[in-house]
């Protein structure tokens, strides 16, 4: 699977998680939503092992970018949240941190 695709999937699988507990938790809907989001939380944590790059601080840096923007995708999608100029512009600049991390030329 390309790196992207992985950190898309381990973006779904953290932020769903995390707003699985908070439902069940802050939103009183139950164990069952709190249960759901742990598993969906493990699966996040086995997400980042499936990159091809061997560098674990490198990988969960440049995943950080894709979290900010996952998570402002998903609370528009799911939650109402208007972002402002200023979270569009900060979620730009954390893309953009995400493909120097991982694509910059490195030395051999």
């Amino acid at each position: 699977m390309p790196r992207p695709l992985l950190f898309v999937l381990a973006a779904v699988a953290e932020i769903s998680g995390a707003w699985l507990v908070w439902q069940g938790v802050r939103e009183h809907r139950g164990r069952a939503w709190i249960g759901t989001g742990v598993i969906a939380l493990g699966i996040y944590g086995f997400a980042a092992t499936l990159q091809p790059d061997a560098d674990f601080g490198r990988i969960l840096a440049a995943y950080g970018g894709v979290f900010v923007a996952g998570s402002l995708l998903w609370g528009m999608a799911l939650d109402g949240f208007r972002p402002d100029r200023w979270d569009i512009t900060r979620t730009v600049i954390c893309l953009i941190g995400v493909a120097v991390i991982m694509y910059a030329p490195r030395p051999a």
